[in-house]
């Protein structure tokens, strides 16, 4: 049987077959060759969702890089303040014993319990400057000591 007389015993059924084995050959082909054919754009929508999800991704690092540094600046200030408490209990600790076995404790202040507790305020100022009763600056007008 020649190729004609094929193509002329074919029924609407065979030409659809024919035609569609024609399309997938070439759309083989063609897709082999690296043509692509998207009418509904979807590989511009999964590199839009692509591209979102790894904004999120550089905004939630850069979160998490926030935070790190915060919690290390925290942990700092922590540190610092546990420190001047230390130093403020191991300078306050000795002269409250002191105060309280002292021979004077009972009696009025005098000269020498009055510089104890001056040298106790300057040794805590010096420590922790930025604590209530520290002096800004020395009273001109006097030694150089706030007044009581």
């Amino acid at each position: 049987m020649s190729p004609t007389a094929l193509l002329r015993s074919l029924t609407p059924l065979g030409w659809l077959t024919v035609i569609l084995v024609g399309v997938a050959i070439v759309s083989v082909l063609l897709g082999g060759l690296g043509f692509r054919w998207d009418p509904l754009d979807l590989a511009r929508r999964r590199a839009d969702r692509a591209e979102a999800a790894a904004d999120l991704a550089r905004s939630e690092a850069a979160t998490r890089a926030a935070e790190a540094e915060g919690q290390t600046g925290q942990v700092a200030r922590l540190d610092a303040a546990h420190a001047i408490t230390r130093r403020t209990q191991a300078a306050t600790t000795p002269i409250l014993l002191e105060a309280r076995t002292a021979h004077d404790a009972e009696l009025p202040l005098s000269s020498d319990r009055l510089d104890r507790l001056r040298a106790h305020d300057d040794e805590l100022c010096r420590i922790a400057p930025d604590l209530g009763g520290c002096p800004a600056a020395p009273d001109p007008a006097r030694d150089g000591r706030p007044a009581l």
